[in-house]
């Protein structure tokens, strides 16, 4: 493979660098990097910062705010940011509503709701899962039914990350339950501060609230606020999780972590049993840039390459390897995650505990890697 960028992409790279060490406030780099988790405050003020610089969602039309790039530089661009410690623009924004409301909402609702979302003006939820409803997303049983000019909804959501932020959430709901199950689903957006929409935080296990649930009674919604057509929901469902799942492997930010945990070691390097690890590591983390850089390639229409399950399984298994390595270094000092910034131990041996706990996740969401066995062994290896 040949890895030497062109003249051009090679001076791309060094903008983005340059860029993302000089234009995002220092704050809220160090606060990435020693893995400290970010207020509302500090996510949008980064992606304002991006915004105005035409660099908070390049994957989007031109006419929205996107970039005409490369898939290649789109790439460089997630990597860049990861290795500055800069925070990736707000998923459910700029990855997952965004673009369903670019290629299937009505031109009312791209006016309305396209710059609000590049901008961070409007932070929005993800109202998927239930209860009831997670890998077998079908399932779900939330309904939305037809009075007049309005949907009332009624049902529950579960596991909705950054809820108690949300200023508007995009929900699959069942508008038709006569019809085959991934046929009578629509895609509707809904105000959070509606009357009868509630939201209930859930603690995780290492003490963070991160997800909630989402419950919804009576709660009117106009019609208007359905993006495509009724029904059709199922459709634009898939479409965003094929956006979700690119680029979920977090290459840049695993080498950033690992690169700190080798400061971080010091002594220990002496050990071959934890050099041993580290090379591994780092062996398999070029391995996975490579695949990265090989599904790029292969991208260029615009639709996720079935490699992109690859990076999606392996991505998350080393980022939660390094969440692991990280905890082994820190030894007896990971069990101080309550200890305060005054005591001696280190803020990434504080830290080392609830990271590794809380990515956990990695290997769930996103459709989870049992999910992209499955997705591998029909599609690549046609099983």
């Amino acid at each position: 493979m040949q890895l030497e960028l062109s003249p051009e992409d090679a001076a791309f790279r060094d903008e983005m660098r340059t860029f993302f060490t000089t234009k995002v406030p220092q704050e809220i780099r160090d606060a990435v990097a020693e893995r400290r988790e970010l207020t509302k405050e500090q996510v949008v003020e980064s992606m304002q910062v991006l915004n105005a610089h035409g660099l908070a969602v390049p994957h989007w039309p031109v006419e929205w705010g996107g970039q005409d790039w490369s898939p290649l530089r789109r790439h460089i661009w997630h990597e860049e940011m990861q290795r500055a410690c800069v925070p990736t623009p707000l998923a459910f924004n700029a990855s997952m509503v965004g673009p369903v409301i670019a290629a299937f909402g009505s031109q009312e609702l791209k006016e309305r709701f396209l710059p609000k979302t590049a901008n961070l003006d409007i932070w929005w939820s993800q109202g998927f899962s239930e209860p009831d409803a997670g890998s077998d997303l079908a399932s779900l049983r939330t309904t939305a039914v037809r009075d007049g000019d309005e949907l009332v909804v009624n049902g529950q959501k579960t596991w909705t990350t950054l809820g108690q932020y949300g200023d508007w959430i995009f929900c699959l709901v069942r508008t038709d339950p006569e019809a085959k199950k991934q046929r009578g689903i629509s895609f509707l957006l809904i105000d959070m501060t509606s009357p009868g929409v509630t939201v209930r935080p859930i603690e995780l296990i290492d003490g963070g609230h991160e997800v909630n649930e989402v419950w919804f009674e009576d709660v009117r919604v106009p019609a208007e606020n359905l993006v495509g057509e009724l029904n059709a929901g199922w459709d634009y469902a898939k479409f965003l999780l094929g956006n979700e799942r690119v680029g979920v492997a977090p290459v840049g930010a695993t080498k950033r972590v690992l690169a700190q945990a080798k400061e971080w070691a010091g002594d220990q390097l002496a050990d071959p049993l934890t050099a041993a690890r580290f090379a591994e590591l780092e062996n398999e983390l070029l391995a996975l840039e490579l695949t990265a850089l090989r599904v790029v390639a292969h991208s260029a229409d615009g639709k996720p390459h079935p490699a992109s399950s690859v990076l999606k399984l392996k991505g998350t298994e080393l980022q939660q390897a390094v969440s692991e390595l990280v905890v082994d270094l820190a030894g007896p000092a990971s069990l101080a995650s309550g200890a305060g910034a005054g005591s001696d131990v280190p803020e990434w041996a504080r830290r080392a505990t609830p990271a590794y706990l809380n990515l956990r996740k990695a290997s769930i969401y996103g459709g989870s890697n049992e999910i992209q066995r499955q997705i591998i062994a029909k599609t690549i290896l046609g099983l």
